[in-house]
């Protein structure tokens, strides 16, 4: 039975991008680059994909994870990268797609449409291509005066009217797979770089009498591929783009959507407004009216329905309904902030769960912690977790009052319905109900102002 096949070539390091990390690796909002072809690819539907891989080869692996790869040991060009999968789909009937790695701007509707014109054409060959302004450095179409494709010339190779076409290559092409594992060896290195050009394949094909058709993207963007720092800002541009459009037709709105970064994955509920600078990523979610930022920035965080949170930095962290955070407070991994909860400015929480309706409204530290509902933390409040060896757990009970500049040493344990008298220093337990007073007895040492001023001009002399 004909199937549907992708070959992704993957061999390449990309010297440009100046970096260790391999290319196809480097992120575009969220995910590596290569990932997002090959998630375009299972969401169009081809029944396998053979990863072409070489240089640092063991970073693609480990990053991708199980996949099917074939290795080219030595770079001999496209046609000889894609060679290394003969083995895998040499003897399969059906479509083969050959892409590229690097070119995840690709849309699924434009591969579905490519596929559509393949089959109605009946060609043995389909190579996706882009009218632009300046082709400069790209492979060019070469037609013929009746518009058929004749064969793709590199930019090196092209004769000075040939240069002046402005339809390019893509690198992306849809062979019957039979005919292309022919037409493969047939093929020669007689060329400027002397490597194996995988579009000399279609000047095989058409010599042999087979039709060669061209499928035009009315995107001209989407089949940009990444080759330095310069086209990586781009290509997440366009991606970011089209993830904020996707959100408001989902009736998310974005006030300012080009200064708005959110990752490939993310998910908004209807009716939440998002304001300029705030960066969502990862795994984050966020629930229905709610309202964030402007400059605030989660990693994997989830926010429930009617939140607020301003000019903040969540990580792995969870916020209920109708809570608000900020502005300017910081909730580390593993806090949680029950329903309509309050986080105010410059509050930090780690590894700690505040409780529906509970307030810690200005310049605290809550660490490893337990705080009930309805409760009261006072400004300057710390929870003094760690004891240079180990962290300890402090618990407070529902509706308790914690007075300002308070210091909680854990382990401890206040009850229900206790106060906390102002500038206390607690590290034993207090009941339910009662009062607890930390703090030295005030001593007031009169003239001590004259007496001061008197031993510091004896010390001048």
């Amino acid at each position: 039975m004909a199937g549907t096949y992708a070959v992704v070539l993957a061999a390449g390091m990309g010297t440009r991008m100046k970096s260790k990390k391999h290319k196809v690796l480097h992120e575009i909002c969220g995910k590596p680059m290569i990932q997002h072809m090959l998630d375009t690819l299972t969401a169009t539907g081809f029944d396998r994909k053979v990863i072409i891989v070489g240089a640092s080869k063991e970073q693609v692996m480990e990053t991708l994870g199980e996949q099917e790869y074939a290795v080219q040991a030595e770079q001999l060009g496209t046609a000889h990268a894609v060679m290394m999968a003969q083995d895998k789909l040499g003897h399969e009937e059906g479509l083969t797609l050959v892409c590229a790695g690097d070119t995840p701007i690709i849309r699924q509707e434009t591969l579905e449409r490519m596929l559509d014109a393949h089959k109605a054409s009946g060609a043995a060959v389909t190579v996706l291509t882009a009218v632009v302004e300046n082709p400069f450095g790209l492979g060019r179409i070469i037609r013929d005066a009746e518009g058929n494709v004749l064969r793709i010339v590199e930019e090196k190779d092209a004769s000075e009217e040939e240069r002046k076409v402005r339809e390019i290559n893509s690198s992306v092409f849809l062979y019957d797979n039979k005919l292309l594992f022919h037409a493969l060896g047939q093929i020669d290195n007689n060329n400027a770089q002397g490597e194996y050009y995988l579009p000399d394949c279609l000047e095989v094909l058409r010599r042999e009498g087979h039709k060669v058709n061209a499928f035009v993207t009315d995107d001209p963007r989407e089949i940009q591929g990444i080759n330095d720092r310069a086209q990586l800002a781009i290509a997440n541009e366009i991606i970011r783009e089209r993830i904020a459009l996707t959100h408001m037709k989902n009736g998310v709105t974005f006030i300012d959507p080009k200064n708005t970064y959110i990752d490939a994955g993310v998910e908004i509920g209807a009716d939440t407004v998002i304001w300029p600078g705030t960066v969502l990523q990862g795994a984050t979610v966020i629930g229905a009216e709610c309202t964030i930022g402007p400059n605030s920035h989660f990693v994997n965080v989830t926010i429930h329905d009617g939140v607020t949170v301003k000019h903040s930095v969540l990580t792995d962290a969870v916020v209920e309904n109708d809570a608000t955070v900020g502005p300017f407070a910081y909730l580390r991994p593993k806090a949680h902030i029950g329903v309509g909860a309050k986080i105010g400015d410059f509050v930090e929480i780690k590894n700690a769960k505040i409780g529906a309706g509970s307030k810690v409204s200005h310049l605290s530290y809550i660490g490893d912690a337990e705080v009930g509902s309805g409760v009261n933390v006072g400004c300057g409040t710390i929870t003094v977790n760690y004891d240079g060896v180990n962290k300890h757990k402090t618990i407070i009970g529902d509706n308790t009052f914690v007075g300002c500049n308070s210091n909680l040493v854990a382990p401890v344990t206040l009850g229900q319905n206790v106060y906390v008298a102002a500038g206390s220093t607690v590290n034993k337990d207090v009941p339910d109900g009662a009062l607890a007073i930390a703090r030295e007895r005030q001593v007031n040492k009169e003239g001590y102002t004259e007496k001061l001023a008197a031993r510091l001009k004896q010390q001048k002399r």
